[in-house]
């Protein structure tokens, strides 16, 4: 998975898997995260938002089930 960065005050990159519809998160602190059954279309909006994290925090965190991958 291609991971790209991102300007954020609190997200380093993101990647998304379009087969898996996997969205990869890394964050500033090191933490990784998986965000499982997202759209490729919500991932566009997202690299799109100007606040990607209120972004991840509104659409993306409570709604779609995820794991720590690092």
């Amino acid at each position: 998975m291609n991971k790209y960065q991102v300007a954020s005050s609190n997200i380093r990159a993101i990647g998304y898997d379009i087969i898996t519809q996997t969205l990869e998160v890394e964050f500033l602190s090191g933490w990784v995260y998986q965000y499982y059954g997202v759209s490729e279309y919500l991932y566009q909006q997202l690299m799109q938002a100007p606040s990607k994290g209120q972004f991840l925090n509104q659409y993306i965190k409570n709604a779609y089930p995820y794991s720590r991958v690092g």
